[in-house]
């Protein structure tokens, strides 16, 4: 960055502390970037944005209360002058279509190295946007193949995180309440988890809504 451009402020949220730490050490040592504050949650981010301005929010997609791209969301719509930068660790490409549409300025995988993060940090804050490397996206719903799930499986993950009972998904898609509890007990096991709030998780990371 120039001598003669302005500072920028920033504000980072991310639900793991050492992640904040150490993107805060990487910026500390550029002398036009000002970090303003940090959240660890997706309220906290928002809480501070409605009271102080800043130039660019840095997030990372999955945080907890409200995740990156509810909040994304939120900013534009309230607070459109902010700039937001997206930083995920999961690399499929339906995570940046969504960031598109909830109109993130930009978004970054973490696995890139600290001169990119500045790059993309420089190049948001100049009212550009940044997504120079969603080519490393995959654009095959990654997580489901992995997992080898159904498509009667997806539509299970679906009616859950939308808050349906067994009862009522059962009744939605024309199958036993049983089969129902089947399918979302062989879905826990696959993915390997034991909560709601794990398998919302793991939809909103594969686009699964």
């Amino acid at each position: 960055m120039k001598p003669t451009e302005k500072h920028l402020s920033i504000c980072i949220a991310d639900d793991h502390p050492i992640v904040v730490d150490g993107l805060c050490e990487i910026l500390r040592a550029n002398e036009m970037i000002k970090i303003m504050g940090v959240a660890y949650d997706g309220e906290a981010l928002i809480n501070f944005v409605k009271q102080q301005s800043v130039d660019i929010v840095i997030l990372d997609i999955n945080m907890p209360k409200m995740n990156g791209i509810q909040c994304t969301r939120w900013i534009k719509e309230h607070r459109p002058e902010i700039k937001v930068l997206v930083l995920t660790m999961y690399p499929e490409r339906v995570l940046a279509d969504q960031l598109l549409r909830a109109g993130a300025d930009g978004c970054l995988l973490k696995s890139r190295g600290s001169k990119d993060l500045v790059d993309a940090i420089e190049r948001v804050g100049s009212g550009k946007s940044y997504f120079d490397w969603i080519t490393d996206f995959a654009t095959e719903t990654a997580g489901t193949a992995t997992y080898k799930l159904s498509e009667r499986e997806v539509e299970i993950i679906r009616q859950v995180i939308a808050g349906k009972t067994s009862r009522e998904i059962s009744e939605k898609l024309f199958i036993s309440e049983e089969t129902v509890k089947t399918h979302r007990k062989n879905v826990f096991k696959k993915l390997g988890i034991h909560h709601v709030t794990e398998l919302v998780t793991f939809a909103i990371n594969n686009g699964i809504t």
